[in-house]
């Protein structure tokens, strides 16, 4: 009665455990507290462990890893189809430990620490943008409902707003006058907030040679480049970079039947960061190419063929690739690469 295959439902207190033998049949069904999670499973023999890739996922993962256990992680939406009955903890156990031993099934990457501490850094800078959005818009928004207009651009909040602070003929209330300011130093501190998480994954980039690699490519700076990097992993996870384009939600979305192809816009799966870093990337790019008179490339005839912004996500899902095939086989960026045809 070995068990060969378990499929644990995470939660922050009560973990539920589903273990099946190398036939199938059910051996194991119990609950589990947070701390008694790691003396359970130290004490079982090797065996293949499925989780859902949710919150402390990649935690536990490691941890298990690490007592000798093959563990797989999946997205929870791969595992829904497999719930038999109504929501509970022990159905999704069940389904967990069915999904997992599933040949096709696809499997997130266990991040490291260094991996998952680069992307907090990431998404906190990520969460100190919006804000610093939110607080100008707000100070537009205030001063608009005293007859005060400030052009749109973040640049002009900090410009022009002191100046109608101090200026006696606009009849502000003193209380409103003394609110705009604090409402200012609070966007200077989250101005502040952003400077310095950025510089910090500058100076993590500039000591990564991978990510130092993926910013040679037209489009991808240090900013995208670290978030690849730590967001890919081992990109021999990735059968090929067209999977890492659909992985990122960049490839065409489908609704064919009867042998009709019928492809829609872009599927947007996947990380919307990431994918939301390349195609500001790829604008940057098209930009650059539109102010050159004599541009003639792939990039001008995308534009001219369709629009920019069709070229925007034709340029992004083309970057995604480079950047499997940089990272998967250890090339460097070469501009003037051209594939070799395959010998039959």
């Amino acid at each position: 009665m070995k068990i060969t295959t378990v499929g644990i439902d995470l939660a922050k207190n009560v973990f539920q455990v589903h273990g099946i033998d190398e036939r199938g049949k059910v051996v194991l069904k119990k609950q589990l507290r947070r701390d008694q999670v790691a003396a359970f499973f130290v004490n079982l023999p090797p065996c293949l462990v499925g989780m859902e890739a949710c919150g402390g996922a990649h935690h536990w993962a490691r941890k298990l890893q690490g007592m000798g256990h093959a563990v797989r992680l999946m997205a929870p939406q791969f595992v829904k189809p497999y719930v038999k009955t109504n929501k509970n903890d022990a159905a999704d156990a069940e389904a967990i430990c069915e999904a997992v031993a599933r040949p096709n099934m696809r499997f997130v990457p266990v991040k490291n620490v260094e991996q998952q501490a680069v992307l907090a850094l990431h998404r906190v800078r990520q969460g100190f943008v919006r804000a610093r959005t939110a607080q100008a818009n707000q100070i537009r928004g205030l001063l608009a409902e005293f007859g005060l207009i400030i052009p749109q651009g973040i640049g002009y909040i900090a410009t022009r707003v002191p100046e109608l602070i101090e200026d006696g003929a606009n009849e502000l209330p003193g209380v409103f006058r003394l609110l705009v300011q604090r409402l200012l130093d609070h966007l200077k501190d989250l101005d502040r907030q952003v400077d310095e998480l950025e510089a910090k994954i500058q100076a993590w980039h500039r000591g990564n040679d991978l990510s130092r690699k993926l910013a040679q490519v037209p489009g991808i700076g240090p900013i995208t480049a670290s978030a690849l990097v730590a967001s890919i992993g081992d990109a021999k996870n990735f059968d090929s970079g067209r999977q890492v384009a659909a992985w990122l939600g960049l490839v065409p979305k489908q609704n064919s039947s009867g042998g009709k192809t019928n492809l829609l816009g872009m599927s947007k799966r996947g990380d919307t960061y990431l994918r939301t870093l390349l195609i500001h990337g790829a604008r940057s790019v098209i930009y650059r190419v539109s102010q050159k008179a004599d541009a003639c490339n792939w990039i001008s005839a995308v534009v001219n063929r369709r629009n920019k912004n069709v070229a925007a996500v034709a340029l992004a899902n083309k970057n995604a690739r480079i950047v499997w095939a940089l990272l998967a086989h250890g090339r460097q960026f070469d501009e003037g690469y051209v594939r070799k045809a395959v010998m039959a």
